[in-house]
Protein backbone atom coordinates (compact mmCIF):
# COMPACT_ATOMS: atom_id res chain seq x y z
CA UNK A 1 0.00 0.00 0.00
CA UNK A 2 2.92 2.36 0.71
CA UNK A 3 4.00 2.24 -2.93
CA UNK A 4 0.77 3.97 -3.89
CA UNK A 5 1.83 7.16 -2.03
CA UNK A 6 5.62 7.30 -2.54
CA UNK A 7 8.30 5.45 -4.45
CA UNK A 8 12.03 5.50 -4.94
CA UNK A 9 13.16 8.16 -7.42
CA UNK A 10 15.86 5.81 -8.73
CA UNK A 11 13.42 3.01 -9.45
CA UNK A 12 11.22 5.40 -11.44
CA UNK A 13 14.14 6.38 -13.66
CA UNK A 14 15.34 2.82 -14.17
CA UNK A 15 11.91 1.28 -14.66
CA UNK A 16 11.30 -0.44 -18.00
CA UNK A 17 7.79 0.03 -19.34
CA UNK A 18 6.37 -2.16 -22.09
CA UNK A 19 4.44 0.17 -24.38
CA UNK A 20 2.58 -0.86 -27.52
CA UNK A 21 2.76 2.07 -29.92
CA UNK A 22 0.09 2.35 -32.61
CA UNK A 23 1.58 3.55 -35.89
CA UNK A 24 -0.08 6.18 -38.04
CA UNK A 25 -2.87 4.87 -40.23
CA UNK A 26 -2.13 5.36 -43.97
CA UNK A 27 -4.02 8.30 -45.44
CA UNK A 28 -5.96 6.12 -47.88
CA UNK A 29 -7.42 4.08 -45.00
CA UNK A 30 -8.53 7.01 -42.86
CA UNK A 31 -11.83 7.31 -44.74
CA UNK A 32 -12.72 3.66 -44.21
CA UNK A 33 -11.69 3.45 -40.56
CA UNK A 34 -12.93 6.83 -39.32
CA UNK A 35 -15.94 7.55 -41.58
CA UNK A 36 -14.64 10.98 -42.59
CA UNK A 37 -17.20 11.46 -45.38
CA UNK A 38 -20.16 10.73 -43.06
CA UNK A 39 -18.66 13.02 -40.43
CA UNK A 40 -18.31 15.90 -42.89
CA UNK A 41 -21.88 15.34 -44.11
CA UNK A 42 -23.05 15.52 -40.48
CA UNK A 43 -21.17 18.80 -39.95
CA UNK A 44 -22.37 20.44 -43.17
CA UNK A 45 -25.98 19.31 -42.71
CA UNK A 46 -26.21 21.03 -39.33
CA UNK A 47 -23.92 23.93 -40.30
CA UNK A 48 -21.55 23.48 -37.37
CA UNK A 49 -18.59 25.87 -37.27
CA UNK A 50 -16.62 24.57 -34.27
CA UNK A 51 -16.29 20.81 -33.88
CA UNK A 52 -14.68 18.98 -30.94
CA UNK A 53 -13.03 15.66 -31.84
CA UNK A 54 -12.71 13.40 -28.80
CA UNK A 55 -10.14 10.59 -29.05
CA UNK A 56 -9.06 7.88 -26.60
CA UNK A 57 -5.32 7.65 -25.94
CA UNK A 58 -4.76 4.78 -28.39
CA UNK A 59 -6.22 6.77 -31.33
CA UNK A 60 -4.52 10.11 -30.72
CA UNK A 61 -1.81 9.13 -33.20
CA UNK A 62 -4.34 9.60 -36.03
CA UNK A 63 -6.08 12.67 -34.58
CA UNK A 64 -4.15 15.35 -36.46
CA UNK A 65 -4.59 13.67 -39.85
CA UNK A 66 -8.33 13.24 -39.21
CA UNK A 67 -8.72 16.87 -38.10
CA UNK A 68 -6.94 18.09 -41.25
CA UNK A 69 -9.18 16.01 -43.51
CA UNK A 70 -12.37 17.17 -41.76
CA UNK A 71 -11.36 20.84 -41.96
CA UNK A 72 -10.47 20.47 -45.63
CA UNK A 73 -13.82 18.87 -46.54
CA UNK A 74 -16.21 20.75 -44.26
CA UNK A 75 -14.69 24.22 -43.67
CA UNK A 76 -15.27 23.77 -39.93
CA UNK A 77 -12.73 24.55 -37.20
CA UNK A 78 -11.76 21.42 -35.26
CA UNK A 79 -10.45 21.01 -31.71
CA UNK A 80 -8.83 17.76 -30.56
CA UNK A 81 -9.82 16.56 -27.06
CA UNK A 82 -7.21 14.17 -25.72
CA UNK A 83 -7.05 13.77 -21.93
CA UNK A 84 -10.71 13.43 -20.95
CA UNK A 85 -12.08 14.66 -17.62
CA UNK A 86 -13.32 11.19 -16.67
CA UNK A 87 -13.43 7.93 -18.64
CA UNK A 88 -12.69 8.02 -22.37
CA UNK A 89 -15.84 5.98 -23.03
CA UNK A 90 -17.97 8.94 -21.89
CA UNK A 91 -18.59 12.06 -23.97
CA UNK A 92 -16.58 14.96 -22.51
CA UNK A 93 -19.08 17.79 -22.95
CA UNK A 94 -17.30 19.94 -20.37
CA UNK A 95 -14.05 20.08 -22.36
CA UNK A 96 -16.01 20.72 -25.56
CA UNK A 97 -17.80 23.67 -23.98
CA UNK A 98 -14.46 25.14 -22.91
CA UNK A 99 -13.60 25.72 -26.57
CA UNK A 100 -17.13 26.79 -27.49
CA UNK A 101 -17.76 23.76 -29.71
CA UNK A 102 -21.07 23.41 -31.54
CA UNK A 103 -20.93 19.59 -31.52
CA UNK A 104 -18.78 16.59 -30.54
CA UNK A 105 -17.52 13.70 -32.62
CA UNK A 106 -16.63 10.81 -30.29
CA UNK A 107 -14.15 8.21 -31.59
CA UNK A 108 -13.46 4.70 -30.35
CA UNK A 109 -15.05 2.68 -27.55
CA UNK A 110 -18.15 4.20 -25.99
CA UNK A 111 -20.48 3.33 -23.14
CA UNK A 112 -23.36 4.97 -25.09
CA UNK A 113 -24.55 6.84 -22.02
CA UNK A 114 -26.95 9.60 -23.10
CA UNK A 115 -25.76 13.20 -23.25
CA UNK A 116 -28.00 16.23 -23.43
CA UNK A 117 -25.96 19.40 -23.89
CA UNK A 118 -24.39 19.22 -27.35
CA UNK A 119 -25.15 17.40 -30.62
CA UNK A 120 -23.11 14.21 -30.76
CA UNK A 121 -21.90 11.78 -33.39
CA UNK A 122 -20.31 8.41 -32.61
CA UNK A 123 -17.56 7.01 -34.83
CA UNK A 124 -16.49 3.52 -33.79
CA UNK A 125 -13.30 1.76 -34.76
CA UNK A 126 -13.76 -0.89 -37.41
CA UNK A 127 -11.59 -3.54 -35.79
CA UNK A 128 -11.11 -6.68 -37.88
CA UNK A 129 -12.90 -9.93 -37.05
CA UNK A 130 -12.01 -13.32 -38.48
CA UNK A 131 -15.56 -14.51 -39.17
CA UNK A 132 -14.48 -18.04 -40.00
CA UNK A 133 -12.78 -18.53 -36.64
CA UNK A 134 -15.59 -16.73 -34.86
CA UNK A 135 -18.29 -19.00 -36.31
CA UNK A 136 -16.15 -22.04 -35.63
CA UNK A 137 -15.74 -21.03 -31.97
CA UNK A 138 -19.48 -20.36 -31.74
CA UNK A 139 -20.33 -23.87 -32.97
CA UNK A 140 -17.92 -25.43 -30.46
CA UNK A 141 -19.37 -23.44 -27.57
CA UNK A 142 -23.00 -24.12 -28.59
CA UNK A 143 -23.30 -27.62 -30.06
CA UNK A 144 -27.09 -27.56 -29.53
CA UNK A 145 -28.44 -25.69 -32.55
CA UNK A 146 -31.81 -25.16 -30.85
CA UNK A 147 -30.29 -23.07 -28.06
CA UNK A 148 -31.67 -19.60 -27.42
CA UNK A 149 -28.70 -17.25 -27.73
CA UNK A 150 -28.25 -13.47 -27.74
CA UNK A 151 -25.21 -12.09 -29.56
CA UNK A 152 -23.69 -9.00 -27.94
CA UNK A 153 -20.62 -7.14 -29.12
CA UNK A 154 -18.25 -4.34 -28.33
CA UNK A 155 -19.13 -1.21 -30.30
CA UNK A 156 -15.94 -1.52 -32.36
CA UNK A 157 -17.11 -4.85 -33.85
CA UNK A 158 -20.68 -3.90 -34.70
CA UNK A 159 -19.77 -3.64 -38.40
CA UNK A 160 -19.22 -7.42 -38.57
CA UNK A 161 -22.41 -8.55 -36.82
CA UNK A 162 -24.59 -8.71 -39.94
CA UNK A 163 -22.09 -10.99 -41.67
CA UNK A 164 -21.86 -13.15 -38.55
CA UNK A 165 -25.65 -13.45 -38.41
CA UNK A 166 -25.77 -14.47 -42.08
CA UNK A 167 -23.36 -17.33 -41.42
CA UNK A 168 -25.01 -18.62 -38.25
CA UNK A 169 -28.77 -18.04 -38.67
CA UNK A 170 -29.37 -21.00 -41.06
CA UNK A 171 -28.09 -23.39 -38.37
CA UNK A 172 -29.38 -21.58 -35.28
CA UNK A 173 -33.04 -20.57 -35.72
CA UNK A 174 -33.32 -19.16 -32.18
CA UNK A 175 -30.46 -16.70 -32.55
CA UNK A 176 -31.06 -13.09 -31.45
CA UNK A 177 -28.68 -10.26 -32.37
CA UNK A 178 -28.54 -7.03 -30.41
CA UNK A 179 -28.29 -3.71 -32.20
CA UNK A 180 -26.73 -0.48 -31.00
CA UNK A 181 -29.14 2.29 -30.06
CA UNK A 182 -28.07 5.83 -29.19
CA UNK A 183 -30.47 7.75 -27.00
CA UNK A 184 -31.52 11.32 -27.71
CA UNK A 185 -32.65 13.34 -30.71
CA UNK A 186 -29.23 14.96 -31.09
CA UNK A 187 -27.17 11.76 -30.97
CA UNK A 188 -26.11 10.20 -34.26
CA UNK A 189 -24.28 7.15 -35.54
CA UNK A 190 -23.73 5.43 -38.87
CA UNK A 191 -24.01 1.83 -39.99
CA UNK A 192 -25.77 -0.64 -37.69
CA UNK A 193 -26.75 2.07 -35.18
CA UNK A 194 -30.29 3.25 -34.47
CA UNK A 195 -31.56 6.25 -32.57
CA UNK A 196 -33.79 5.99 -29.55
CA UNK A 197 -35.96 8.88 -28.43
CA UNK A 198 -36.91 9.88 -24.91
CA UNK A 199 -40.48 8.60 -25.20
CA UNK A 200 -39.29 5.02 -24.71
CA UNK A 201 -36.85 5.88 -21.95
CA UNK A 202 -35.87 3.10 -19.56
CA UNK A 203 -39.28 1.47 -19.36
CA UNK A 204 -40.02 -2.12 -18.59
CA UNK A 205 -39.77 -4.59 -21.50
CA UNK A 206 -42.88 -4.13 -23.64
CA UNK A 207 -45.35 -6.75 -24.88
CA UNK A 208 -42.92 -7.74 -27.64
CA UNK A 209 -40.31 -8.66 -25.00
CA UNK A 210 -37.97 -5.93 -26.15
CA UNK A 211 -34.95 -5.34 -23.93
CA UNK A 212 -33.08 -2.04 -23.93
CA UNK A 213 -29.92 -1.83 -21.82
CA UNK A 214 -26.51 -0.11 -22.10
CA UNK A 215 -27.18 1.15 -25.61
CA UNK A 216 -28.15 -2.33 -26.83
CA UNK A 217 -31.59 -3.42 -27.93
CA UNK A 218 -32.94 -6.87 -28.76
CA UNK A 219 -36.25 -8.71 -28.72
CA UNK A 220 -36.98 -12.00 -26.99
CA UNK A 221 -39.38 -14.65 -28.20
CA UNK A 222 -42.84 -14.42 -26.67
CA UNK A 223 -43.14 -16.47 -23.50
CA UNK A 224 -39.40 -16.46 -22.75
CA UNK A 225 -37.46 -14.30 -20.32
CA UNK A 226 -33.87 -13.13 -20.38
CA UNK A 227 -32.86 -16.00 -18.10
CA UNK A 228 -33.85 -18.50 -20.81
CA UNK A 229 -31.11 -17.17 -23.09
CA UNK A 230 -27.35 -17.64 -23.19
CA UNK A 231 -25.10 -14.71 -24.08
CA UNK A 232 -22.34 -14.72 -26.70
CA UNK A 233 -20.07 -11.67 -26.59
CA UNK A 234 -17.72 -10.55 -29.37
CA UNK A 235 -14.94 -8.41 -27.95
CA UNK A 236 -12.12 -8.26 -25.43
CA UNK A 237 -12.43 -8.93 -21.74
CA UNK A 238 -13.02 -5.67 -19.91
CA UNK A 239 -15.52 -3.27 -18.40
CA UNK A 240 -18.19 -3.82 -21.07
CA UNK A 241 -18.30 -7.59 -20.65
CA UNK A 242 -18.13 -7.32 -16.86
CA UNK A 243 -21.04 -4.91 -16.90
CA UNK A 244 -23.16 -7.33 -18.96
CA UNK A 245 -22.29 -10.27 -16.70
CA UNK A 246 -23.13 -8.40 -13.50
CA UNK A 247 -26.47 -7.19 -14.85
CA UNK A 248 -27.58 -10.50 -16.41
CA UNK A 249 -25.93 -12.60 -13.71
CA UNK A 250 -28.30 -15.57 -14.17
CA UNK A 251 -27.34 -16.06 -17.81
CA UNK A 252 -24.38 -18.14 -18.98
CA UNK A 253 -21.78 -16.20 -20.96
CA UNK A 254 -19.33 -17.19 -23.68
CA UNK A 255 -17.06 -14.85 -25.60
CA UNK A 256 -14.87 -14.61 -28.68
CA UNK A 257 -11.80 -12.38 -28.54
CA UNK A 258 -11.01 -11.16 -32.10
CA UNK A 259 -7.52 -10.13 -31.00
CA UNK A 260 -6.61 -13.59 -29.68
CA UNK A 261 -8.92 -15.31 -32.20
CA UNK A 262 -10.18 -17.67 -29.53
CA UNK A 263 -13.53 -18.38 -27.89
CA UNK A 264 -14.11 -19.45 -24.32
CA UNK A 265 -16.75 -19.98 -21.67
CA UNK A 266 -16.58 -17.16 -19.17
CA UNK A 267 -15.68 -18.83 -15.90
CA UNK A 268 -15.59 -15.73 -13.73
CA UNK A 269 -17.43 -16.52 -10.53
CA UNK A 270 -20.28 -14.04 -10.55
CA UNK A 271 -21.44 -15.29 -7.15
CA UNK A 272 -18.04 -14.50 -5.65
CA UNK A 273 -18.05 -11.06 -7.26
CA UNK A 274 -21.55 -10.36 -5.97
CA UNK A 275 -20.50 -11.40 -2.45
CA UNK A 276 -17.63 -8.92 -2.62
CA UNK A 277 -20.12 -6.25 -3.57
CA UNK A 278 -22.39 -7.32 -0.69
CA UNK A 279 -19.45 -6.92 1.70
CA UNK A 280 -19.14 -3.34 0.45
CA UNK A 281 -22.84 -2.85 1.18
CA UNK A 282 -22.28 -3.97 4.78
CA UNK A 283 -19.45 -1.45 5.02
CA UNK A 284 -21.88 1.19 3.73
CA UNK A 285 -24.36 0.26 6.46
CA UNK A 286 -21.65 0.75 9.10
CA UNK A 287 -20.56 4.10 7.68
CA UNK A 288 -21.51 7.39 9.33
CA UNK A 289 -19.93 9.77 6.81
CA UNK A 290 -20.42 9.20 3.07
CA UNK A 291 -18.50 10.89 0.27
CA UNK A 292 -20.41 11.31 -3.01
CA UNK A 293 -17.89 11.18 -5.86
CA UNK A 294 -19.10 12.92 -9.02
CA UNK A 295 -17.58 10.80 -11.79
CA UNK A 296 -19.50 12.39 -14.66
CA UNK A 297 -20.61 15.90 -15.59
CA UNK A 298 -22.10 15.04 -18.96
CA UNK A 299 -24.29 12.00 -18.46
CA UNK A 300 -28.00 12.74 -18.41
CA UNK A 301 -29.76 12.87 -15.01
CA UNK A 302 -26.57 12.87 -12.92
CA UNK A 303 -27.86 15.84 -10.89
CA UNK A 304 -31.07 13.96 -10.11
CA UNK A 305 -29.24 10.92 -8.74
CA UNK A 306 -27.03 13.18 -6.60
CA UNK A 307 -30.11 14.74 -5.02
CA UNK A 308 -31.76 11.34 -4.53
CA UNK A 309 -28.61 9.96 -2.90
CA UNK A 310 -28.40 12.92 -0.54
CA UNK A 311 -31.99 12.33 0.60
CA UNK A 312 -31.48 8.58 0.96
CA UNK A 313 -28.27 8.98 2.95
CA UNK A 314 -29.87 11.63 5.15
CA UNK A 315 -32.90 9.41 5.82
CA UNK A 316 -30.54 6.63 6.95
CA UNK A 317 -28.99 8.92 9.55
CA UNK A 318 -25.68 9.49 7.76
CA UNK A 319 -23.79 12.61 6.71
CA UNK A 320 -22.84 13.15 3.08
CA UNK A 321 -20.25 15.35 1.39
CA UNK A 322 -19.86 15.83 -2.35
CA UNK A 323 -16.53 15.67 -4.22
CA UNK A 324 -15.72 16.50 -7.85
CA UNK A 325 -12.10 15.53 -8.52
CA UNK A 326 -11.88 14.15 -12.04
CA UNK A 327 -10.21 10.78 -12.49
CA UNK A 328 -9.90 8.88 -9.22
CA UNK A 329 -6.73 7.47 -7.70
CA UNK A 330 -5.57 6.26 -4.30
CA UNK A 331 -3.73 9.43 -3.14
CA UNK A 332 -6.69 11.67 -3.96
CA UNK A 333 -9.18 9.76 -1.84
CA UNK A 334 -6.64 9.17 0.96
CA UNK A 335 -6.74 12.91 1.67
CA UNK A 336 -10.21 12.52 3.19
CA UNK A 337 -9.77 10.16 6.11
CA UNK A 338 -12.95 11.41 7.77
CA UNK A 339 -15.01 9.74 5.03
CA UNK A 340 -16.07 6.19 5.93
CA UNK A 341 -17.16 5.16 2.44
CA UNK A 342 -17.46 6.67 -1.04
CA UNK A 343 -20.25 6.27 -3.58
CA UNK A 344 -19.27 6.83 -7.21
CA UNK A 345 -21.68 8.39 -9.71
CA UNK A 346 -20.44 7.39 -13.15
CA UNK A 347 -21.47 5.60 -16.31
CA UNK A 348 -22.30 1.88 -15.98
CA UNK A 349 -18.89 0.76 -17.25
CA UNK A 350 -16.91 3.01 -14.88
CA UNK A 351 -19.08 2.59 -11.78
CA UNK A 352 -17.84 -0.94 -10.96
CA UNK A 353 -14.56 0.31 -9.54
CA UNK A 354 -12.20 -2.18 -7.90
CA UNK A 355 -11.57 -0.41 -4.59
CA UNK A 356 -9.25 -3.03 -3.08
CA UNK A 357 -6.29 -0.62 -3.26
CA UNK A 358 -8.20 2.28 -1.70
CA UNK A 359 -8.22 2.99 2.02
CA UNK A 360 -12.00 3.19 2.02
CA UNK A 361 -14.48 1.22 -0.15
CA UNK A 362 -16.08 2.77 -3.23
CA UNK A 363 -19.65 1.59 -3.94
CA UNK A 364 -22.26 2.24 -6.61
CA UNK A 365 -25.50 4.23 -6.13
CA UNK A 366 -27.44 0.95 -6.23
CA UNK A 367 -25.34 -0.51 -3.43
CA UNK A 368 -25.75 2.64 -1.33
CA UNK A 369 -29.51 2.43 -1.78
CA UNK A 370 -29.49 -1.21 -0.63
CA UNK A 371 -27.58 -0.08 2.47
CA UNK A 372 -29.79 2.92 3.26
CA UNK A 373 -33.28 2.16 1.95
CA UNK A 374 -35.14 -0.52 3.90
CA UNK A 375 -37.53 -1.09 0.99
CA UNK A 376 -34.73 -2.08 -1.41
CA UNK A 377 -33.58 -5.63 -0.77
CA UNK A 378 -30.47 -7.46 -1.94
CA UNK A 379 -31.61 -9.93 -4.60
CA UNK A 380 -30.52 -11.40 -7.92
CA UNK A 381 -31.09 -8.00 -9.54
CA UNK A 382 -27.98 -5.86 -9.84
CA UNK A 383 -28.24 -2.33 -11.26
CA UNK A 384 -25.22 -0.52 -12.72
CA UNK A 385 -27.08 2.25 -14.57
CA UNK A 386 -28.10 4.82 -11.95
CA UNK A 387 -30.90 6.16 -14.18
CA UNK A 388 -32.86 2.97 -13.47
CA UNK A 389 -32.97 4.02 -9.79
CA UNK A 390 -34.69 7.34 -10.51
CA UNK A 391 -38.49 7.82 -10.47
CA UNK A 392 -39.83 6.33 -13.69
CA UNK A 393 -36.93 3.90 -14.00
CA UNK A 394 -37.51 0.17 -14.10
CA UNK A 395 -35.72 -0.40 -10.74
CA UNK A 396 -36.98 2.61 -8.81
CA UNK A 397 -37.98 1.95 -5.19
CA UNK A 398 -39.58 4.66 -3.07
CA UNK A 399 -37.79 5.67 0.09
CA UNK A 400 -39.16 4.10 3.27
CA UNK A 401 -40.84 6.69 5.50
CA UNK A 402 -40.05 7.21 9.16
CA UNK A 403 -43.13 5.36 10.42
CA UNK A 404 -42.14 2.24 8.47
CA UNK A 405 -38.52 2.32 9.62
CA UNK A 406 -39.03 3.38 13.23
CA UNK A 407 -35.93 3.39 15.43
CA UNK A 408 -34.77 -0.11 14.61
CA UNK A 409 -31.29 -1.34 15.42
CA UNK A 410 -29.44 -4.22 13.85
CA UNK A 411 -26.08 -5.92 14.19
CA UNK A 412 -23.16 -5.23 11.88
CA UNK A 413 -22.00 -8.36 10.10
CA UNK A 414 -18.46 -6.94 10.02
CA UNK A 415 -17.84 -5.54 13.52
CA UNK A 416 -20.59 -7.33 15.45
CA UNK A 417 -21.63 -4.03 17.03
CA UNK A 418 -25.15 -2.63 17.25
CA UNK A 419 -25.97 0.15 14.82
CA UNK A 420 -28.93 2.49 14.63
CA UNK A 421 -30.74 2.76 11.33
CA UNK A 422 -32.34 6.14 12.06
CA UNK A 423 -29.68 8.31 13.69
CA UNK A 424 -30.21 11.60 11.85
CA UNK A 425 -33.23 10.77 9.74
CA UNK A 426 -35.28 13.65 11.08
CA UNK A 427 -34.17 17.25 11.08
CA UNK A 428 -32.49 17.97 14.43
CA UNK A 429 -33.38 21.01 16.45
CA UNK A 430 -29.91 22.54 16.46
CA UNK A 431 -29.09 25.19 19.00
CA UNK A 432 -28.90 28.73 17.56
CA UNK A 433 -25.44 29.04 19.16
CA UNK A 434 -24.05 26.28 16.92
CA UNK A 435 -23.98 23.52 19.55
CA UNK A 436 -23.05 20.11 18.22
CA UNK A 437 -25.47 18.39 20.61
CA UNK A 438 -29.13 17.94 19.80
CA UNK A 439 -31.96 16.36 21.74
CA UNK A 440 -33.02 12.94 20.53
CA UNK A 441 -35.55 10.34 21.54
CA UNK A 442 -35.30 7.96 24.48
CA UNK A 443 -33.47 5.36 22.42
CA UNK A 444 -30.64 7.71 21.49
CA UNK A 445 -29.95 10.65 23.80
CA UNK A 446 -27.56 12.85 21.81
CA UNK A 447 -26.06 12.90 18.35
CA UNK A 448 -23.18 14.71 16.71
CA UNK A 449 -24.41 16.89 13.85
CA UNK A 450 -21.05 17.46 12.14
CA UNK A 451 -19.09 14.23 11.91
CA UNK A 452 -16.39 15.62 9.63
CA UNK A 453 -15.81 18.64 11.88
CA UNK A 454 -15.44 16.48 14.98
CA UNK A 455 -13.01 14.23 13.12
CA UNK A 456 -10.91 17.25 12.17
CA UNK A 457 -10.88 18.44 15.78
CA UNK A 458 -9.48 15.09 16.93
CA UNK A 459 -6.65 15.02 14.36
CA UNK A 460 -3.12 15.73 15.60
CA UNK A 461 -2.29 17.69 12.43
CA UNK A 462 -4.91 20.06 11.05
CA UNK A 463 -2.95 21.82 8.33
CA UNK A 464 -0.49 24.70 8.33
CA UNK A 465 -0.75 26.96 11.39
CA UNK A 466 -0.61 30.66 10.59
CA UNK A 467 0.73 31.85 14.02
CA UNK A 468 0.04 35.47 13.13
CA UNK A 469 2.35 37.83 15.04
CA UNK A 470 4.36 34.99 16.55
CA UNK A 471 6.84 34.39 13.73
CA UNK A 472 9.87 36.76 13.60
CA UNK A 473 10.59 38.60 10.34
CA UNK A 474 13.88 37.48 8.73
CA UNK A 475 15.70 38.20 5.49
CA UNK A 476 15.28 35.85 2.55
CA UNK A 477 17.72 32.96 2.63
CA UNK A 478 18.55 30.22 0.15
CA UNK A 479 16.17 27.30 0.46
CA UNK A 480 16.65 23.57 0.09
CA UNK A 481 17.67 21.92 -3.15
CA UNK A 482 16.26 18.75 -4.65
CA UNK A 483 12.89 17.06 -4.39
CA UNK A 484 10.78 16.66 -1.29
CA UNK A 485 11.53 12.95 -0.95
CA UNK A 486 15.30 13.51 -0.73
CA UNK A 487 16.79 17.02 -0.32
CA UNK A 488 20.52 17.35 -1.13
CA UNK A 489 21.63 18.41 2.38
CA UNK A 490 19.83 15.48 3.95
CA UNK A 491 22.15 12.94 2.28
CA UNK A 492 21.21 9.55 0.94
CA UNK A 493 19.50 7.16 3.28
CA UNK A 494 21.38 3.86 3.78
Amino acid sequence: MADAFSSSSESVIQRVVDVTVKTNTPLEKLEELYQIKETCDFIREHQFEKVALQFPDELLVDSVAIAVEIERNSNAKTFILGDTSYGSCCVDEIAAEHVGADCIVHYGSACLSPSKRLPLMYVFERRPVDLEKCTSAFRELYPDTQSHIVILCDVNYVHAIDDLLTLLSPEYPNLVVSELVVEGERCYGHGRVKRKHDDTRLSEPDSNQRIYQFGRQFSLRSGLSITDYSMFYVGQEGATLRNFMMTWNRCSFCSFDPMKMAGRTESVSINRTLMKRYYAIERAKDANVVGILVGTLGMADYLHIIQQLKETIRAAGKKSYMFAMGKLNVPKLANFLEIDIFVLIACPENSLLDSSEFYKPVVTPFEMEVACNKKREWSEEYVTDFRHLLPGGQSHVTLADKQEEGDETDVSLITGALRSSNLLSSEPAVSPHGSSLVLRNQTLTVANTNSAASFLAERSWRGLEQKLGETPVVKAVQGRRGIAIAYEEEGMSP
